[in-house]
This record gives structure tokens, sequence and C-alpha cells, in this order.
């Protein structure tokens, strides 16, 4: 492994577009896994635009993230909910659904639960 390494989102090596147009994730794989950045158009819901690509019954990442921009609503199966906003760390187990809360794009950096999100 190099000592540096320089990457950038702004230049992903792989781009996941969600149903609908509705927001994509731009990914980065480094040694220790993906790092992502995931834009979510207002009107997003899990349920809705990534499910179809999934094909699970809730959003089965586990998810560790930060917060950029926009608010998030979360909602595990078991029915504890949380809204995130700019400056929220999100520690979020599998087993959710979630969607854009407002009208502005909310905008998440994970470095944990990308590598296998929004592919089919």
């Amino acid at each position: 492994m190099a000592g540096l390494v320089r990457m950038s989102l702004d230049e992903p090596e792989e781009v996941r577009p969600f149903e609908g147009g509705t927001g994509q994730l731009a990914l980065v794989n480094l040694e220790g896994g993906a790092v992502g950045r995931a834009v979510f158009e207002p009107g997003w819901q899990w349920s809705k635009h990534v499910k179809p690509i999934a094909k699970t019954e809730s959003c089965q990442a586990s998810h560790m993230g930060y917060m950029v921009s926009g608010r998030m609503k979360v909602v595990m199966d078991d029915g504890q909910s949380e809204e995130f906003g700019p400056g929220d760390v999100m520690i979020c187990a599998p087993g959710h659904d979630a969607w854009v809360v407002g009208d502005e794009a909310c905008v998440v950096i994970d470095w944990t639960g990308f590598a296998d999100y929004a592919r089919g």
C-alpha cells in the first residue's frame, strides 16, 4: 500500500442511480472498503426508489455516515425512528426504511454501508 492515497467522490469509480431519477450514489473503493456519497433528492424513499433494485423488504445495509445537507427520517423495522440533519453522524443497523424530509436534497457520506447499496 502506498503511503498516500488520493481519491475523489467528484470523480468516483462507480455511480449507481436510484429509481425515478431520485438521486445517485458515487463510490470510491479503498483497501479497507468502499466510501460513498449519496445524493437523495426530495421525494426519495428507500422503499420506493431502492427496494426495486435491492429486492429486499427493507434496507439490509448497515450504515455509518455523516449528514452533509438536507434531512432524512429513518424508521427501523421494529418501529424505532430518528430524523438526521446536517452535522449529524448516523449509525443505522440493517432493517430500515428511510426518506428525505422537506424540499432540500439530502447528501450523506457513508463509509460502511454503501459497497453493495443500490446494486441490482
